[in-house]
């Protein structure tokens, strides 16, 4: 796995984050030193893509990036299900690629290159992913794309959710993004590095509060989002279609 050293030097020009080469190189390793218990995380949606998965139905994964989820999940689903993995990045499409071959993924799959923010179709899903995905997704358009959602699904699929959220009062989210900054450096990230990456992502990465991502899933139709996982700034959320 190669090692994250995207902002390990002074950039004197910043810009907006990009998903591009430089990043796939190293996105693996990025996502495990920068998102808490990011392992487990793609172990619970494995499980709980696997109560939900249905034969004959499709299984997504919106920002597949690499492939992890859809790994994951490779081992977990029932069989006769079709994996349709989606990304904006052709790079990451095709490091996804590469991950599903060296890995044996044994499912029928298709991976296509699409724009979140233009919308996207889905079609006879029983599982929907989004994972650390939405937040890139500007919000004028993250309504559309969660009814795209919820209109694709089955009657009984289910949408789940992660996101890096905003505490719901200030002192906590100040508190959070503390807490935050500390495990980054405990995984070996300078203060230089933090802090570019913060700014590479201010205009690019836009949270929600966990309130206003409940918001948004009953507003698209979904009656009940349970949350799964909590982690100071990080949540994860399921949601069913009744």
């Amino acid at each position: 796995m190669a090692i994250d050293k995207v902002f390990n030097e002074e950039i004197k020009k910043p810009s907006d984050f990009k998903f591009g080469t430089t990043v796939v190189n190293v996105f693996d390793d990025m996502v495990n030193r920068s998102v808490p218990f990011y392992g487990e995380m793609q172990r619970m949606i494995a499980e709980l893509a696997a109560d939900h998965a249905r034969e004959g139905t499709n299984v997504y994964d919106l920002g597949c990036s690499t492939g992890n989820t859809l790994i994951g999940m490779n081992t977990t689903v029932p069989e006769h299900i079709n994996f349709i993995g989606i990304d904006d990045s052709q790079e990451m499409l095709d490091k996804c690629r590469a991950k599903l071959q060296q890995n044996g993924f044994t499912r029928t799959f298709e991976l296509l290159n699409a724009d979140l923010n233009q919308g996207v179709a889905v079609n006879n899903a029983s599982v929907a992913v989004s994972c650390l995905t939405l937040q890139f997704v500007r919000p004028i358009y993250r309504q559309k794309l969660v009814r795209s959602v919820y209109s694709g699904l089955i009657t009984g699929g289910v949408f789940i959710l992660v996101e890096k959220i905003l505490a719901e009062e200030n002192t906590f989210n100040r508190d959070f993004i503390r807490y935050y900054y500390d495990m980054k450096r405990r995984n070996h990230y300078s203060d230089m590095e933090i802090a570019q990456k913060r700014e590479a992502l201010e205009n690019v990465l836009i949270p929600y509060k966990l309130s206003e991502n409940n918001l948004l899933l009953r507003e698209c139709g979904f009656s009940h989002a349970e949350i799964f996982f909590k982690w100071y700034n990080f949540a994860g959320l399921i949601a069913i279609k009744n």
